[in-house]
């Protein structure tokens, strides 16, 4: 019998929802679920047209001209509503942008995943994360002059920072901070899930400022 031997895909593949999403990106199970059901979904379709079998997928299978037709396929095929098909783009650009981190070889193609446009049309349109100008902007418009904006300036400046959820942030309690080096922050998640998230130090200092108001 042939030894199986697993691809660069397929072990990326298990770093993204063994480790990235759940531990550092902090995703929710729903979440996870819905980005597994969408690689699922592509591998097969990817599998298919490439005449091969879901697990000869590889890196250099996942291109913006694939994921174009698996986006159309979806709508074609499936019956699958815009906001659907946005949906699983999202997820697509997620994976992308983690693959340039783990295979920087194929950057100039995964590149141009992430540039594959949302659909217009949609009720709500996705959502995948603010740029640092959009961070900016919103923690700007927080009045610091006063205790409770201060409160709430430490409480955004550390959701931005590691990526929580709001229960994950208002759940939190003094003993769960370390503000000094190394600085980080205990998170419970659902089904009581407990990591530790780095913090940079500036955002360690607004909480320490935070936990002394009165």
């Amino acid at each position: 019998m042939r030894k199986h031997q697993s691809t660069a895909l397929g072990r990326s593949m298990a770093r993204f929802f063994q480790e990235y999403l759940p531990a550092l990106r902090g995703m929710s199970h729903h979440t996870i679920q819905s980005y597994r059901d969408t690689m699922v979904l592509f591998l097969r379709f990817a599998a298919a047209e490439t005449n091969g079998s879901v697990e000869s997928i590889d890196v250099s299978d996942i291109n913006a001209d694939r994921i174009g037709h698996f986006l159309t396929s979806l709508e074609v095929e499936r019956g699958n509503s815009i906001a659907t098909r946005n949906a699983r783009l999202a997820a697509m650009h997620t994976f992308a942008r983690f693959l340039i981190s783990e295979h920087p070889e194929y950057m100039d193609t995964l590149q141009l995943v992430v540039t594959l446009p949302f659909k217009r049309g949609a009720r709500v349109a996705p959502v995948e994360y603010l740029e640092e100008p959009e961070i900016k902007s919103v923690l700007a418009r927080i009045d610091r002059r006063t205790p409770a904006g201060r409160r709430d300036y430490a409480l955004f400046s550390l959701m931005f920072n590691t990526g929580a959820r709001v229960q994950e942030i208002l759940n939190l309690r003094i003993c769960d901070l370390r503000l000094v080096s190394p600085c980080q922050v205990r998170l419970h998640g659902k089904g009581n899930k407990v990591r530790l998230c780095p913090i940079w130090r500036n955002t360690a200092q607004h909480q320490h400022a935070a936990s002394t108001l009165r």
